[in-house]
């Protein structure tokens, strides 16, 4: 009897503990899943849209530099998700595509060049926007100021004034003899009014002839070089421009046939056979422009994000073009060269 009792009094004490012991494995349970719950939020789907003016096979490089910048900063496709829409080199229908990637409402639009910049700005005021290699972005008036831009655009620019008149100078030096020098510009690219100034002054400087042929799409790239021939130019200076860089291999191919001893603005032109490039390098455009998008989704707002300015410049030579066109590149070059192509 003494034992049944006991028995009875301590029934609530080994209640009480089982009470504990769910207790405390509910309470276990939730906090195992509290972590799982906020990696859920964390690994939350970022949508960013990728507006090229090219084809997929002419920026396929940049598109991978810029993801490589993302994934540097903690971005994969667990968490973002980027949709690119490609122009295929036609102006025509970047406004379509704009469009429709701000339909989609993604938290940041990159642009690749400044004709998709340009379709961007038009299709939304509101969604921010991130230029990975522009012109001129006070000329084509995307910001207030670089400091400030005041609005939904910002990213970084090609902007150098002496840019044009140090490739000129370079090209004078590795063909001394000419005195009539072209240089190929797209009128539509608000960076040829900064451009040709620069580029005349230094021809003044240099006591060359300088004088300007116009491309403002691909088919007019063959009637350009005609009439530099026509026009008895002795060496040519190509400006930077999306449309020439798309086609770039018919360019340099051109420029070889008319034996005309050309300097582009990017390395791109050098590794398919041109002679010489000096300018900013664009896949570090590419990656660094990453970090704005980084700091957009976080939060910063791209009024408050200054637009930057190239501070590296690089200048490429291939010696074999060099050779093909009778040229021996002066000693003072190659010293400065940070890459030449035996």
């Amino acid at each position: 009897m003494i034992r049944a009792l006991a028995g009875i009094e301590e029934w609530p004490r080994r209640q009480h503990e089982r009470m504990q012991r769910r207790e405390f494995l509910v309470l276990t349970a939730g906090a195992l899943l509290l972590p799982n719950a906020a990696r859920a939020q964390q690994t939350k789907r970022r949508r960013i849209a990728f507006l090229a003016f090219g084809s997929r096979d002419s920026t396929e490089q940049y598109v991978a530099t810029f993801r490589r910048g993302l994934r540097a900063l903690g971005y994969d496709d667990d968490n973002l998700e980027i949709e690119i829409r490609y122009a295929e080199g036609h102006v025509e229908r970047l406004a379509d595509l704009a469009a429709e990637l701000v339909r989609l409402v993604p938290e940041v639009m990159v642009a690749g060049a400044p004709a998709p910049a340009q379709a961007l700005k038009q299709a939304t005021s509101t969604l921010p926007i991130v230029i990975a290699a522009l012109g001129d972005p006070l000329a084509g008036g995307f910001v207030a100021s670089l400091a400030h831009p005041g609005g939904n655009i910002t990213g970084l620019s090609l902007v150098s004034p002496e840019m044009a008149g140090k490739g000129l100078q370079l090209l004078k030096t590795a063909v001394p003899g000419a005195q009539r020098i072209a240089i190929l510009v797209n009128p539509g690219n608000p960076f040829s009014a900064i451009v040709l100034p620069a580029a005349r002054q230094a021809a003044r400087a240099l006591r060359t002839e300088l004088f300007s042929v116009e491309a403002d799409s691909a088919g007019e790239i063959d009637r350009a070089f005609a009439m530099m021939i026509r026009e008895h130019a002795e060496a040519v200076l190509i400006q930077g421009d999306p449309i020439f860089l798309s086609e770039k291999s018919r360019v340099v191919e051109l420029a070889a046939s008319h034996e005309l001893p050309a300097i582009y603005q990017f390395r791109e032109f050098v590794g398919v056979g041109g002679l010489m490039s000096y300018g900013p390098d664009l896949n570090d455009l590419f990656r660094h422009a990453a970090t704005y998008v980084d700091r957009i989704l976080k939060g910063a707002k791209p009024a408050n994000l200054p637009v930057e300015q190239p501070t590296k410049f690089e200048l490429v030579v291939n010696l074999k073009t060099a050779q093909a066109l009778g040229l021996t590149i002066p000693p003072s070059i190659l010293a400065g060269a940070d890459e030449v192509i035996e």
